[in-house]
């Protein structure tokens, strides 16, 4: 992911643009929601909103006059809380209909200038520089080589801290993933890739070197939702 314009990096970005942005969105409209959903979906939906708690826990409460680059908002649940601890949020996703639901759904009392949501590549350099950046469940569906990538390509561009989640390579995952494989094609999410997370802490420490550091970690299993938090300091 160091260079965005690789092949196979732009293959798997497209696929995911595609379900996301075409064949997923009512169903994320839905699991974003108070909306109703099924049993498998209410695991992932409870998963999801304790993995934001986490990771917002992880940021600084007061946020007024930093700057927070959600990568891979979705519809911006975890941006509108950032905003409203002051920070000035770039939240950038590569779904433009996700994008539009997230402009509608911003709360009247934060308006124009707390976020501003831009439907592109979480890479690109012209998004600027940032303190702090949080990628939930937005690097999953990369290989481990790429996922280093792209943290150091972010790294470049934020004084503070970078929170991501990765999935785990467990069993239970690759079992749910087996189960997956049955649904029609048309029905599958992306490929979500699975890692060792000890060898992705070492490729990642080995790339960015000593100007930063491993923090907190947390993995958050809720039914059909299991990834992992790691946080990234600069020292």
């Amino acid at each position: 992911m160091a260079a965005v314009s690789d092949s196979a990096y732009a293959q798997r970005r497209a696929r995911i643009e595609t379900y996301f942005d075409r064949t997923a969105v009512e169903a994320w409209k839905r699991l974003t929601s108070d909306a109703p959903v099924g049993r498998i979906r209410a695991t992932v939906r409870a998963g999801r909103d304790e993995m934001r708690r986490t990771l917002l826990a992880w940021l600084p409460a007061d946020l007024h006059g930093r700057r927070l680059l959600d990568a891979g908002c979705g519809t911006g649940m975890l941006a509108v809380e950032a905003a409203r601890r002051g920070a000035g949020v770039t939240a950038v996703d590569l779904s433009p209909t996700l994008i539009a639901l997230a402009r509608e759904r911003l709360p009247n009392d934060l308006g124009a200038g707390h976020i501003d949501f831009i439907a592109g590549d979480m890479l690109d350099a012209a998004l600027g520089d940032f303190d702090h950046a949080v990628a939930m469940d937005s690097l999953i569906h990369y290989p481990s080589g790429d996922v280093v990538d792209a943290l150091a390509a972010l790294a470049q561009r934020v004084r503070s801290s970078i929170l991501f989640t990765y999935a785990p390579r467990t069993p239970l995952l690759a079992a749910m993933h087996a189960v997956g494989q049955v649904f029609p094609r048309g029905n599958r999410s992306p490929a979500i890739e699975p890692v060792d997370g000890r060898a992705l802490a070492g490729a990642i420490a080995a790339r960015l070197g000593s100007g930063w550091c491993l923090g907190r970690t947390a993995r958050i299993a809720r039914g059909f939702y299991i990834s992992q938090a790691l946080e990234l300091v600069r020292r």
